[in-house]
């Protein structure tokens, strides 16, 4: 931590980047988003370099930076792994950075940063245990416990859209297989392009997501209620085992207002308990949530175990 406690978080997305300049209190002095590479590892690093000279502050030309990836660093191997980005697989990411901007680096999967954001001062702050999950173009999922990430020894902690879906009907619940490599992943059902590809598979009807979820037709009523059943069985398998306090939404279909009485309406169906506490919000800093849990990575509050 620098002198005067400011610090850079960067969220490397799959379209865009975002970087921040942040002090210990959580303030934001700058911020700025430019589009992402694709593609091409080094100009990932490259992008990032120039992000990080942009955001430095004269007062703290040395600060330290936080980075959010679509992966995980091996714990075995110090490389990327786990990225729907393919081509940051199999890279030392974390070194590589370190090198290439010449001061201390953090990196951590996207999702857990934005986990650790909601839960130090978004939607999940208060609560001693919050899950923190992102519906979009994939599905990802973090873990917080007392304002201190956890991704565990394998660094996987909180990955649960790479289980499978729990109870599929052979009629409703066709699987598909996942990037990763296996068949019937929760992604696959609960992203956003599984939800379009399940869609048009059912009716015929080829439709975005937002489409979908506006609920506007017969067909799209049902595709939300599938899609808020398929939800409910995947978290309630999270909720059997961890036993959150807060589950907190975020990617771009945590919008969809109906999920959020949809959903904890069909968990008491799936959850081995006579009653679910466990709360669904929405995320309270929308698209930045990620790029403020990146910065925060050096904060003393939220140490990562």
């Amino acid at each position: 931590m620098t002198k005067n406690g400011l610090h850079i978080g960067i969220d490397l997305g799959g379209t865009k980047t975002s970087g921040v300049l942040m002090e210990e209190s959580g303030a934001v002095r700058r911020h700025i988003r430019i589009a992402s590479p694709r593609g091409n590892y080094d100009d990932t690093v490259q992008a990032i370099r120039t992000l990080v000279d942009d955001l430095t502050d004269s007062t703290a030309p040395n600060c330290p930076v936080g980075v959010g990836i679509p992966g995980a660093i091996s714990p075995a191997t110090g490389l990327v792994k786990n990225a729907n980005s393919t081509w940051l697989i199999g890279r030392p990411i974390d070194r590589d950075l370190t090198a290439a901007l010449a001061r201390p680096v953090r990196v951590a999967n996207d999702a857990d940063c934005f986990a650790l954001s909601e839960a130090l001062d978004g939607a999940g702050a208060g609560y001693r245990s919050v899950f923190g999950v992102i519906l979009g173009t994939g599905v990802g999922g973090g873990l917080v416990f007392d304002r201190r990430l956890h991704e565990g020894p394998n660094a996987i902690a909180g990955e649960w859209s790479h289980n499978p879906l729990p109870r599929p009907d052979p009629e409703t619940d066709p699987l598909r297989d996942c990037y990763c490599g296996r068949t019937g992943c929760i992604e696959t059902f609960l992203s956003g392009p599984g939800l379009a590809e399940d869609h048009l598979m059912r009716t015929g009807e080829a439709a975005t997501p937002e489409e979908i979820m506006a609920a506007e037709t017969p067909d799209r009523e049902n595709s939300l209620t599938l899609y808020a059943d398929r939800m409910a069985r995947a978290l309630a398998t999270v909720i059997n085992i961890v036993d959150p306090e807060v589950i907190v939404l975020g990617g771009g279909l945590s919008g969809v207002t109906a999920l959020y009485d949809l959903v904890p309406d069909r968990l008491t169906r799936h959850v081995f308990s006579d009653t679910v506490r466990t709360r669904l919000l929405p995320n309270r800093h929308g698209d930045d949530s990620g790029v403020l849990g990146a910065a925060r990575l050096w904060l003393s509050t939220s140490a990562v175990s």
